[in-house]
């Protein structure tokens, strides 16, 4: 009887050691990538010789750095 307890008991612990996590990884959004999309562009990322850039196509066929839009439409308070 005992011998079975023990074989019942590594039978359950091995099935709950080869669980795969089912939980997606969690991304963070880039705000500047967010917020070309949210003012209806069309992001784009471009390779160049120091890495890769974000360009964003707006609705009206302006293209600037996603970086460049964020600052330019959200410049931060100077003292």
């Amino acid at each position: 009887m005992k011998k079975w307890g023990i074989l019942g008991l590594v039978g359950v612990l091995s099935a709950c050691a080869n669980q795969a996590s089912t939980q997606p990884p969690v991304g963070i959004a880039n705000p500047a990538s967010a917020y070309c999309v949210e003012k209806g562009g069309r992001l784009d990322i471009v390779n160049t010789p120091t890495g890769q850039v974000g360009m964003c196509t707006l609705p009206d066929g302006t293209v600037i750095e996603e970086w460049e839009l964020m600052r330019r439409d959200h410049p931060s308070a100077k003292s």
